[in-house]
């Protein structure tokens, strides 16, 4: 049975252990009494080193949702700097203890030979520095979900009826990549939505890392259907319980929430970024979407105004030319780690919505089309 992966992103194995990401408790006594606390690393950081960090956490991201490169093997954990610049591997232990103990040992020898300026042990309840990733961890197989979403085989097919939508028929099901369009298409012929051109390409994306393509999915969290919408989610939307799983219910749905999203976030970002480039603004406000989308609205919002908060997004603003979008979008929330509940995991879940992204659109049945034209 898939486990879904972004609600498992909040049980990342930092460390190998069940360390909460956003744990800033006291470091435990280790004879260091001087070592920063990996909340203080985080504090002390220039803002400049977001530069390149939006692609150095895509191939780390990539490594794990496709069990290549340096975690080909599974039993390794991959250590990582603030940057998301790759520093080691190293095998994992019989126990937790012993694997515990050679991340500590590594992380010391990478500040004893100056790959890193500080270094922090991990623990129970304790983030480590630099940062670490298990390679074994539960996550959606991107070719099953690809596969299922362009309905490759007839059990993926399907059709049906919401509201006033009305998809394909049983003599003639269509894939669920089909049905994802149609209910843009027809929400934008009513003028319901004023989304950003590519985020129909994200919602894809999503998706797939949210359910791997499964109508039935159902988190621990209560969360539900291929977009793993929350109870309350669907009543905003006034789905009848009955109808949680209908797939196009689930699609107009999240399409609902993110235009709510746009309107409400539109203001404060056009008054931080409007300045940007054209391209870039849009990029940079997609991404920002998928981020509300899966942390809240309210949280990037205070990304974008709270007087402590915001302070990255002014740097940012005022030094565009020198970060991607990308960068921007992953340092507004890196330089803002263990603040408002923000952790390492609202990185990886818009990492992996790009990744699953690029992985529908180097299929051969949507590279060549309009679908999957990146600006």
């Amino acid at each position: 049975m898939v486990r879904f992966l972004k609600r498992l992103h909040w049980l990342v194995l930092f460390l190998g252990l069940s360390c909460p990401i956003l744990a800033s408790g006291a470091e435990q006594s280790t004879g260091n009494q001087d070592r920063k606390d990996w909340t203080d690393i985080v504090r002390t950081s220039p803002y400049w080193v977001s530069q390149g960090v939006f692609d150095n956490i895509l191939t780390i991201r990539r490594w794990v949702l496709k069990e290549t490169g340096y975690c080909a093997e599974s039993d390794r954990h991959v250590l990582f700097d603030m940057r998301g610049r790759f520093l080691a591997w190293i095998s994992d232990g019989l126990t937790r203890e012993i694997t515990q103990r050679r991340l500590n040992e590594t992380r010391q020898s990478l500040h004893e030979r100056g790959q890193v300026d500080h270094w922090v042990p991990g623990d129970t309840g304790q983030t480590g520095y630099p940062f670490a990733l298990a390679c074994d961890q539960p996550h959606v197989n991107l070719d099953e979900a690809v596969a299922r979403y362009l309905g490759t085989l007839p059990p993926d097919r399907i059709w049906g009826a919401w509201d006033d939508l009305v998809f394909a028929s049983s003599d003639a099901p269509g894939a669920l990549h089909e049905a994802m369009v149609y209910v843009v298409e027809r929400r934008n012929s009513q003028n319901r939505l004023t989304l950003p051109e590519a985020l129909p390409r994200y919602l894809a994306g999503q998706i797939l890392i949210e359910s791997g393509g499964q109508a039935r999915a159902h988190s621990r969290a209560n969360a539900r259907g291929i977009l793993q919408l929350s109870p309350s989610a669907l009543a905003d939307c006034q789905i009848a319980p009955d109808n949680y799983w209908h797939r196009l219910a689930q699609i107009d749905c999240a399409l609902r929430l993110m235009n709510q999203n746009a309107r409400n976030l539109q203001p404060v970002f056009n008054q931080r970024f409007g300045h940007l480039p054209e391209d870039k603004r849009n990029r940079l406000f997609t991404l920002l979407l998928i981020q509300a989308y899966h942390g809240g609205a309210g949280r990037v919002q205070a990304l974008l105004e709270d007087p402590l908060l915001s302070k990255p997004a002014e740097y940012f603003a005022d030094n565009h030319e020198r970060f991607s979008a990308g960068d921007i979008a992953f340092g507004l929330i890196f330089h803002n780690l263990g603040r408002d509940r923000l952790g390492l995991a609202s990185l990886y879940y818009v990492a992996d919505v790009q990744l699953a992204t690029e992985a529908l659109c180097r299929t051969a049945r949507l590279k060549s089309t309009e679908f999957c034209e990146w600006s």
